[in-house]
Order: structure tokens, then sequence, then C-alpha cells
């Protein structure tokens, strides 16, 4: 995807080709339809192959690999096929480079450190991909049929099993996989999107694109869902289960932050690629790094995670991600979130923070600048912002998201600072509405008793409280320390602030 004017051409792809605009994408029925046959689409390049099935026989990118080919026993011998063994095939997306990228290579390199038994086949449709983006998305269900036939014919032979076929596609590829899925007789273990391509199939219908119904369990990577307005990744949920990194959009490390900055210095298409390609880097590091697991927790919405609201782990409400991902029986379009590093091990440590504010002396507005420093057993954060979703609520529980990096161990203490330097224009805004909206008599001050977290990783609750229960004002440029006082949520018997009119909220 290294072009510099992949932004404009997607954008005419959405402009020219509303969704649902096409007809030819995939037939009405499937092969799973008793009554319905799938209309056979011809085959555009029949001078020479368009789909390739490459079994990787090695770790090594530089290795050839081992062609196979339908209805050819001799090739399936000859290149060592296990029809007992896990069999994947991973599909690449659309390209402008013509060539099989990097990424591939890695991933067929994690598969095979992982699964050293199994078959990993590259489903080669480099002819097809490699046209207009419209193009090889009207090629693409026939490259599914393709794949199916194959499949088809290895059902035939008796040790062969379909729920042993793990089906990985990138962009356009995690669709071509969802096709396979669509018109194979039978029903493939599993299918894992690695950010599906958005132009053409966001809003269609399920049988025009990747879908839960395509496989046992279908798990999907939502890296680059929404840039300047426009989508590459598909943004709506396609799987059993749909995870957003850092809310599918903006990933760590790919420089999309500073937009303007990345046009400056002439990086928006890398940045663009890291984006769209950070879904196979995730789901790599699930296979190489299966000690450090990256999780990921059910919310309803991207704002709630933010808030803090979805650290729950009851009744299957976080999952791994990538590779190691668990199968939700009887759930569809589950969408999951997490926060991630910006390189391997992509794995963070998640934290919710509920901590109930007071004011006192004033009833103005006030919008404090939170920092937040933990101490562990282990190691030390570093001083954090709270990212504030909305607003502060005064007199009332608010509830924050923070992640770490480094595992802390046990948390022992934390301290909190109220930054009294504005870093931007909107903090410095908030400052002056806030300053507009008080009393002249009043003061900047709030007070905060203790502080409860819950840990995303270990489930464990965890309650902090001020050392002087007389001592829990701050004001701009102070802190406030709290220590551990008890675990989990209830600190019974405890002092409470004199003359205090608010009840702090369980």
């Amino acid at each position: 995807m290294r072009n510099p004017v992949l932004l404009l051409y997607f954008w005419s792809v959405y402009c020219c080709f509303p969704a649902g605009s096409l007809t030819t994408l995939r037939p009405q029925g499937s092969l799973r339809d008793e009554h319905h046959e799938p209309t056979k689409v011809p085959d555009p390049a029949l001078a020479k192959p368009s789909v390739i099935f490459n079994i990787r026989t090695s770790k090594d990118p530089e290795h050839e690999g081992c062609n196979i080919s339908l209805g050819n026993d001799q090739y399936l011998e000859d290149c060592g096929f296990n029809m007992t063994a896990k069999t994947f095939f991973v599909f690449h997306g659309w390209t402008m480079s013509g060539i099989l990228e990097t990424w591939l290579y890695k991933l067929v390199s994690a598969l095979k450190t992982r699964e050293k038994d199994a078959n990993v086949v590259v489903v080669d449709w480099l002819p097809l991909a490699h046209r207009l983006y419209v193009d090889a998305v009207n090629h693409s269900q026939m490259v599914g049929q393709r794949v199916a036939e194959l499949l088809n014919w290895l059902q035939e032979k008796e040790e062969f099993s379909l729920g042993n076929v793990h089906l990985i596609g990138y962009s356009l590829g995690a669709h071509v996989a969802g096709f396979v899925g669509n018109f194979v007789k039978g029903k493939v273990g599993r299918i894992s999107g690695l950010d599906p391509a958005g132009p053409m199939f966001e809003g269609v219908d399920i049988d025009r694109r990747l879908s839960p119904d395509d496989a046992d369990f279908v798990d999907v990577l939502h890296t680059y869902t929404a840039t300047f307005g426009l989508s590459v990744g598909i943004q709506m949920p396609v799987g059993h289960i749909d995870v957003y990194p850092n809310n599918g959009d903006y990933q760590p490390g790919c420089g999309l932050n500073d937009v303007l900055g990345s046009i400056a210095y002439g990086t928006i298409t890398e940045a663009l690629e890291c984006e769209h390609e950070r879904a196979v880097h995730l789901f790599v590091d699930s296979l190489v790094n299966q000690d450090q697991p990256s999780f990921a927790f059910q919310c309803t919405d991207s704002n709630r995670f933010k808030k803090g609201l979805c650290l729950s782990c009851r009744k299957n409400r976080c999952n791994r991600i990538g590779y190691n991902a668990k199968k939700m029986r009887k759930k569809r379009n589950t969408k999951m979130y997490l926060k991630t590093r910006a390189g391997m091990p992509f794995r963070v440590y998640h934290y919710q923070m509920k901590v109930h504010i007071f004011s006192y002396k004033g009833t103005g507005d006030i919008q404090p600048t939170f920092y937040i420093t933990l101490y562990g057993s282990n190691a030390d954060s570093q001083n954090m912002p709270l990212e504030v979703v909305e607003k502060i609520k005064l007199n009332a529980t608010n509830t924050f998201l923070v992640h770490t990096e480094e595992d802390l161990g046990d948390l022992l203490k934390i301290r909190f600072t109220w930054q009294d330097i504005s870093h931007s224009w909107y903090n410095l805004w908030n400052e002056f509405r806030s300053y507009l909206s008080q009393p002249s008599s009043s003061s900047k001050e709030l007070n905060i008793r203790r502080v409860r977290v819950k840990s995303g990783e270990t489930q464990k609750k965890m309650t902090f409280c001020a050392p002087d229960t007389k001592k829990t004002s701050i004001s701009p440029g102070q802190e406030l320390w709290f220590h551990k006082c008890r675990d989990g949520w209830r600190v019974k018997n405890e002092t409470r602030v004199p003359s205090s009119p608010f009840v702090e909220l369980a």
C-alpha cells in the first residue's frame, strides 16, 4: 500500500461505489444452502494460474515452499501435507506492489514456530489482487471459490477434518476467507480477520463480506477504522468477537496522532500502512509471546471503555486476543477493547480507578488536570495524566482507565498531582471557563479521601486511603498520597471527614 495518493484513491472508491452498490460480490445462495447453488464466476485470468496454493515448509522467507493443486494426490505427498494436523490458510489483500509483503513471512514464521506439525498454506492470488481496488474486490469471490473447491477435495480424504482448518486473512484477504467459509461444504473451524477491508464492504449484507456465519469461530482485529473521516479497515463488527485495540484507530508508534507532522515530513503513507498492518503484528505477537498475552474487555462502546467501566471478566467478558482467543459460545458481534504498547510484546496492564471527588468550598465548574503515579512491589509507573472522557463530576464518583507498560506487581501506594500549568489550548479554555464560572471568593480546592483500584489482568480489587483523614485536600500544584489500606472495595470502621454532607458511593 505504499502510494502517496492512497487516501485520494480510497475516497474515490467511496464516492463512486457506495456501500452495497456492487451486485457481483457474492451470489445470494451458498454451498450450505440446500435450495440454491452458487453462480460460477468467470475466470478473467485463464492464461496463467490466478490462485496458487503454496505450502510453506520452512520458516525461512527465502524458501520457495511447495505448490499443491486440486486433484493431484502426488503433490500432497511430495509437499509433506499432514492430513491429521492443523491447517492454516493465509490470505494477503489488495496490493499495489505486486509482491508478497514482509508481514506475510513474519506471520508464516510465527505459525511454523508455534505449531511445528501444522500445514501452513499461503494463498497467492497476486495476479487478481494487483489491480485497481474495485477489480480486486470483484475477483475476491472467485478466489474464495477456488479455496473452497480445494477444501472440498481434501475432505474426501479420510483423515482430513474441516474443523482443523484456520483461515487467516488480512485486509481484503479477510473477506476472501469469509467467501471460502460461505462456499465450502461444511464449516471451517476458525477464521481470523486482520483489519478486514472497509471500502465496498462497510454496511453490506452478511453474504457479501466476512461474517460470523462463515466459520465455527470468527475473531476480528480492527486497527484502522477511522482517519480523516475515511476508514480503510471496516468499522462495523463482523465476527463472533470484534477487538478494537486502542479504539481501533490511532495505534501507538504509528505517528498518525500527529497528522499535520506526518504530512509535513512526508511520512503519512508509512503511518497509514502502520495502522492497517498493526492487526497482523498483534496476531504475530500472540503467537510468539504466548507467555505475555494481551487481554481485551467486552464493552458496548469505546467511551465506556476509556472511562474504565469495562474491566470485568465475569461471564466471559474478557478474552485473550489473536491466536490465543477462546471461542465464545452463542455470541456474535461482541465488541471488545484494550490498550497496547507501540511494539512487541504489545501487552499492557489495565487499571480501573474509582475516585470520589468532593468540593466543599466552591460550587463552580472546576476541571482539574490530574496526574497519577502508581507504586508497586516490582516497579513504579510514570507520572500519567488521567484521561477525562467527558468532564470530572464534583461530589460524585469518577471512574478512569489507566494502563502501564510494565508489570508493577502488587500496588502499594498512589500519588495524585493536580497539574498547575495547562499544556494545551483545550486545558487553557477549561481553566478560563472555570475561572469565569466561579464566585470571586471561591478557591480551587478539592478533597479526595480514597481511591479504589481494580486490575483488569488479575481482577483484583484494592483500596487506597489518605494516611491522615483530616488532610485530604488538594489544590493546583499540590499532590496527595494514598496508601494501600484494605483489599477489596469495602473499607469498614473508617472515620469520615467531619461535616461532609456527601456520602461516598459504593
